[in-house]
């Protein structure tokens, strides 16, 4: 998402003048969600470096850190999601983030995907449907302005938790084949479906 005086179509009640071409932006915000289905508790995280795996992880923690007061009996957290390059189960640096946050916490971490073009099934998927549809016709000229309107949506009658992270974070972290098999020996991959579901306990 382009932060500046760009026309992102739509229709507002003002008059805007907007910038018909895309020039350089003075930032760039990626949005990430996570979304709790039950309580439909939505908490938007927008970052202004790369979406990688150590983002992903990094955010999990910091919102676990904040949540998990609320979930004193939970033992296993089970994170639904799309099979996205960065977060699929076989990504190196995921899977060692991962492991590591749930041995921290003594969580089995349960990954369940979305398989490729079911995106739609994904509850916050619809989520991002709702923002584009608050903020439609609004020019996000600056990042507060994106966080504020970010802020105003509701999902089921709520408004979500809106962060903005501003941690670098660098593309392309992997680990060695070696390293890799190491991890492995420490996640349950249900036969057939390897890919889609993995159970990773919090020690073996």
């Amino acid at each position: 998402m382009k932060i500046d005086l760009f026309s992102r179509g739509g229709r507002s009640w003002v008059k805007v003048a907007a910038a018909d071409h895309d020039f350089k932006p003075q930032a760039t915000l990626t949005p990430f969600g996570i979304l709790l289905p039950r309580y439909q508790d939505l908490f938007l995280y927008f970052v202004v470096s790369k979406v990688t795996s150590d983002f992903m992880v990094d955010v999990l923690e910091q919102w676990w850190s904040h949540n998990r007061y609320r979930f004193p009996k939970v033992r296993t957290l089970l994170i639904n999601q799309d099979n996205g390059p960065e977060n699929h189960s076989r990504r190196t640096q995921l899977l060692k983030r991962i492991i590591g946050f749930g041995q921290s916490q003594g969580l089995t971490i349960r990954l369940a995907y979305y398989p490729p073009y079911h995106s739609k099934y994904n509850p916050i998927e619809w989520c991002w449907g709702i923002l584009e549809n608050h903020w439609s016709g609004v020019l996000l000229d600056e990042i507060p302005t994106a966080l504020r309107f970010a802020r105003t949506m509701t999902w089921h009658g709520k408004h979500p938790l809106v962060q903005l992270i501003r941690n670098s974070y660098r593309k392309g972290v992997t680990l060695t084949a070696a390293e890799m098999r190491r991890l492995e020996g420490q996640v349950q991959r249900l036969p057939g479906l390897e890919k889609w579901f993995v159970d990773i306990p919090p020690s073996n």
